[in-house]
């Protein structure tokens, strides 16, 4: 996802403000600061250490500027949201994703990989972008990772080996995770998820192949 690693929120926030992250991962961060503003300040704080750091740099002339503004100045204002695509006060998706996948939660093409387990997948800027429904009290297969993932909880909530994931929460896993997701009983749980890379099944074959069955 970046050539650095990334353990932490605080990590993964540094690289947001870097602009070093692809973009879905960029849209899971900007949805994250939407739904939860534990993060905001931090985020701000980042941003205003970038910024002195962009005041220490020696200018440097820009060329064809006087083009370049005229050009900037003559270009039309951003269109405003047309009425029917505004989204619903109670929108589940935050408008960072929402702008990413283009539809709401009501309109996701789910299909169903697992019993009791559906997703929606793509492919972008590299990444695999999906969204992931979790029946409540389903169990995903152990697994661990050959490359990074985020996953961004959007409603309900699941626990695995490092605690309880709920709405507005990542969770950031890598090679050294190896974790088995529980959703919680009382909820399906809705998520956001970018990797860089696929899961590689672990655990006891008959646990395993429960998981599977579900």
């Amino acid at each position: 996802m970046v050539h650095e690693h990334i353990d932490t929120i605080d990590a993964l926030m540094a690289h947001y403000v870097a602009g070093s992250l692809p973009e879905p991962a960029r849209a899971l961060v900007r949805s994250h600061l939407e739904m939860k503003a534990d993060n905001r300040s931090l985020v701000n704080g980042l941003e205003l250490l970038a910024e002195e750091a962009l005041e220490s740099v020696p200018e440097a002339a820009i060329s064809d500027r006087d083009q370049q503004l005229a050009a900037i100045f003559a270009s039309a204002p951003p269109a405003l949201e047309p009425e029917a695509n505004k989204r619903p006060a109670q929108a589940l998706f935050p408008r960072a994703l929402r702008d990413l996948v283009g539809f709401e939660a009501e309109d996701v093409p789910w299909r169903r990989r697992l019993p009791g387990f559906k997703e929606y997948s793509l492919d972008m800027d590299g990444c695999e972008v999906s969204l992931m429904w979790i029946k409540p009290g389903r169990a995903l297969p152990a697994h661990t990772h050959t490359g990074m993932e985020l996953i961004l909880i959007l409603d309900g909530a699941f626990n695995d080996e490092r605690g309880r994931f709920g709405p507005g929460d990542i969770s950031i896993a890598d090679e050294t995770v190896d974790h088995r997701p529980v959703a919680e009983k009382d909820r399906p749980c809705i998520a956001f998820a970018v990797s860089d890379g696929p899961v590689k099944l672990t655990g006891s074959f008959r646990q395993m192949i429960g998981d599977l069955i579900g």
